[in-house]
């Protein structure tokens, strides 16, 4: 057991460490509180760029759908290629496995969009500029995101919930997008990833491939064609669906990379995100 949740934790560490710059200008506000379940709280940590240009980036912290804090200053070079860029980063935790499955972590990344919107202006950022990002189970959680948002619950009592959780791009690597097989029991996923025991009729619900529709955000995929956890069937799949429903889309597959890149295979997935958000989060 131990050996699986230290491959998970190697799958969610899966950015490249840039070395921070010298300057090291960005202002970290860390630990913002979105949320409060079973009397702990959900939080993100907040990355602002020296000169902000008004769009926001969340990142999924998310690997087999735990998600598991670190100090915000030894993230700060992972994300320097968006704040060079003038992108303010939410670096977005939520529940984590083994207590919190799929349904129940949706939720809170939902909730985290739906707070960062109403906040927007605290943050610098425009609440229809936002987008979101991540690997795994984060890339998963990401077209999530991006494939069935809602425009928020106008009787809500909570002032949160009335807000959207649409955002405006998305970018994800080597994710799940049909995990109906993977909350069979039979499956060897079902007994590695707890996240995936819930009752498998809802299973359809958290499979990006089957929500696929033209309102979609601009969808980023990269994956590498030696995938074994997540094999490139999964992109390859949606990608059909974004296709089919002429929702703006690229696929970029990466030869010879397993699950997690390394070297110059990180430096050009990295420069594919920053661009991809710069295209749909920056133009009019």
């Amino acid at each position: 057991m131990k050996k699986i949740i230290s491959c998970v934790f190697l799958a969610l560490i899966f950015l490249p460490r840039y070395a921070a710059s010298a300057d090291e200008t960005a202002k970290i506000i860390p630990d913002v509180v979105y949320g409060h379940k079973f009397g702990m709280a959900l939080t993100f940590d907040v990355f602002q760029p020296e000169k902000p240009n008004g769009a926001g980036v969340l990142f999924m912290v998310s690997g087999g759908w735990y998600s598991r804090w670190t100090e915000p200053q030894n993230m700060l070079g992972w994300f320097n290629p968006l704040l060079e860029e003038g992108f303010t980063v939410f670096c977005v935790r939520h529940g984590s496995s083994p207590k919190f499955k799929i349904p129940e972590v949706v939720e809170d990344v939902r909730r985290s969009v739906r707070f960062i919107r109403l906040h927007a202006q605290e943050y610098g950022v425009n609440p229809n500029r936002l987008g979101v990002w991540g690997g795994s189970a984060g890339g998963h959680l990401s077209l999530m995101l991006g494939t069935t948002s809602d425009q928020g619950d106008p009787d809500a009592k909570d002032p949160i919930l009335k807000n959207t959780d649409q955002v405006a791009a998305v970018a994800a690597y080597y994710p799940p997008t049909d995990i109906r097989e993977f909350v069979d029991e039979k499956s060897t996923y079902y007994h590695r990833f707890p996240a995936l025991q819930f009752e498998a009729e809802l299973a359809d619900d958290f499979s990006p491939l089957l929500h696929v529709t033209p309102d979609d955000a601009p969808t980023l995929l990269i994956h590498g064609d030696q995938d074994k956890l997540v094999p490139i069937s999964h992109s390859n799949n949606i990608m059909k669906k974004f296709e089919e429903q002429k929702v703006p889309a690229e696929l970029i597959v990466i030869k010879d990379a397993a699950h997690g890149f390394k070297g110059e295979d990180q430096t050009r997935a990295s420069q594919a995100v920053v661009n991809w958000f710069k295209k749909y989060l920056l133009s009019p």
